[in-house]
């Protein structure tokens, strides 16, 4: 198999020989202009500099260093957006944040989805097709593994009782919305509202659906479920960034089959629930704080009621949809 697929961005970044530079004064750039990628296409760079939209590439002393969606860069050369017009990106600013995922869990690749994100948007189905909680769950690890808030989105609620699969996740404390076709989305707009937000969930979800509803004109793709395989058709094929009407933006992603979190340390979980890592304190050295570790604290305080048997069962969930490739 290739390293890379089409949608990987890193696949147009072809190693370059001889690129030693002629001198050490490298330019500084001084007149370079702020912009933002809101989407990558073949190695060229859609950003938003000044409320228009500028094609650029990246410059060469860049190297393979990655450029994504919701990067912050500087550029120079033509910036007027004038059809014909290619600028170039000269440098990338720290990132904030950074949505990873690797495409199986033996991969040693990391796919980088996003920069500077705020929001993890994990979008599920409640039928047609089915949800897929491993899934779920395993989107949940990447966000917290980020430094994301996570947010779960479930659709169709005209077609299934919500409960069943909001029950899952309530012990985890992780907020939702339910929403359902032609429904009003009042509440999911405010969740959204002056926050970069990433839509991540598998084809057939109705991720593009919400998309085209939050913001008009977007005319993203709608595909259909496979009633045979109960599977959703891909219609994105790219990661885009759009502007909501009311301030925020949200990132629009390709529907994923999986999500390996080959780069996700398992012992750096805990930390995104301070409450059970300061229960942690009396496990010894090495502990995985995962179902049946010897002395782990987690069960000690299960035992003298300081926290809840199922807050703790939902973490070692999540935990253990990072061993399995069961999704």
């Amino acid at each position: 198999m290739p390293r890379y697929d089409e949608n990987d961005i890193e696949s147009y970044d072809r190693p370059r020989r001889r690129t030693r530079p002629r001198t050490k004064d490298r330019p500084a750039y001084d007149d370079a202009v702020a912009g933002r990628v809101v989407t990558v296409d073949r190695g060229r760079y859609t950003t938003l500099v000044d409320g228009h939209l500028v094609t650029a590439m990246k410059s060469r002393p860049l190297g393979r260093k990655g450029v994504v969606v919701g990067d912050e860069v500087r550029l120079v050369g033509d910036v007027t957006g004038d059809d014909g017009s290619l600028a170039r990106i000269v440098s990338v600013d720290e990132r904030r944040t950074v949505l990873r995922r690797t495409a199986d869990d033996d991969d040693p690749v990391e796919r980088v989805i996003v920069a500077n994100a705020e929001q993890l948007v994990i979008v599920a189905a409640l039928a047609d097709p089915e949800p897929r909680p491993r899934l779920i769950d395993r989107a949940l690890v990447a966000a917290y593994d980020a430094g994301l808030t996570p947010l779960l989105c479930v659709t169709k609620a005209d077609l299934a009782d919500p409960e069943t699969l909001l029950s899952v996740y309530r012990p985890l404390g992780v907020p939702y919305v339910v929403t359902q076709r032609g429904d009003d989305l009042t509440e999911v707009r405010e969740r959204l509202h002056d926050r970069v937000s990433v839509l991540v969930g598998h084809s057939g979800v109705g991720k593009s659906t919400l998309v085209n509803a939050l913001v008009p004109g977007s005319d993203r793709a709608i595909g259909h479920v496979n009633a045979v395989t109960g599977r959703g058709r891909q219609t994105s094929t790219s990661v885009l960034m759009l502007a909501l009407p009311d301030g925020g933006w949200i990132v629009d992603t390709p529907g994923i089959r999986s999500f390996g979190l080959a780069h996700v340390e398992p012992a750096t979980l805990i930390h995104a629930f301070p409450d059970l890592a300061e229960l942690t304190g009396p496990c010894p050295r090495g502990c995985t704080h995962g179902e049946g570790a010897p002395e782990c604290g987690l069960d000690e305080a299960v035992a003298e009621g300081r926290t809840e048997a199922a807050r703790v069962d939902s973490f070692r969930r999540l935990l253990a949809s990072r061993e399995s490739s069961d999704y």
